[in-house]
């Protein structure tokens, strides 16, 4: 029995970062053993399938072998097609009447309690507003995220410190559930 799961990579392929082309990603999944690989856009998103139920174990060995085959680190999520559904389904903001550039799904790599962003007051960000979920935060970006400011509070050391997180704008989390469905 195979599971459908999402590759999340963190930081490459954006001005200054680490370059990891989508053939050679594709290459490396295949090589670790998995089957059904394809990657959307060029921003570290890959799909593919494995007998494994381990998602850390997985997301380990791709970190290991791009590590192997780039010469540097990059920072990787595994998610499988049932949380990417749920994490889609369980959007505390109305994703059909908004753009995709205004909501935004952090992923992390475990739970993340409420205290650890009690320290921001939600009122100075308005009409930005953030959610936390099942091991993401949802942000309400009306203006995009590069003008965001709350998600540069969101992003600062003390909020996701000892965290391994990546963002993706709904689109891309809405494709990737496309993607996984078997």
């Amino acid at each position: 029995m195979t599971t459908t799961y999402a590759a999340l990579l963190r930081g490459i392929n954006v001005s200054g970062g680490k370059r990891v082309p989508m053939p050679e990603l594709r290459t490396v999944l295949t090589e670790l053993g998995h089957t059904g690989v394809a990657t959307y856009l060029q921003s570290g998103n890959a799909v593919f399938r494995s007998g494994s139920d381990d998602e850390d174990a997985l997301a380990a060995d791709l970190e290991q072998a791009l590590r192997r085959r780039f010469g540097f680190a990059v920072d990787c999520l595994v998610r499988d097609a049932g949380y990417l559904a749920a994490v889609a389904d369980a959007c505390p903001f109305p994703a059909a009447e908004l753009a995709g550039k205004q909501l935004h799904v952090t992923y992390f790599d475990r739970p993340v309690a409420a205290e650890r962003f009690a320290d921001l007051a939600a009122a100075e960000f308005l009409p930005e507003e953030f959610r936390l979920g099942d091991r993401c935060l949802y942000l309400y970006a009306p203006d995009g995220l590069g003008r965001s400011k709350l998600a540069v509070a969101l992003g600062r050391p003390r909020h996701v410190k000892g965290l391994t997180a990546t963002s993706r704008n709904w689109n891309t989390v809405v494709k990737l559930v496309e993607m996984t469905r078997v």
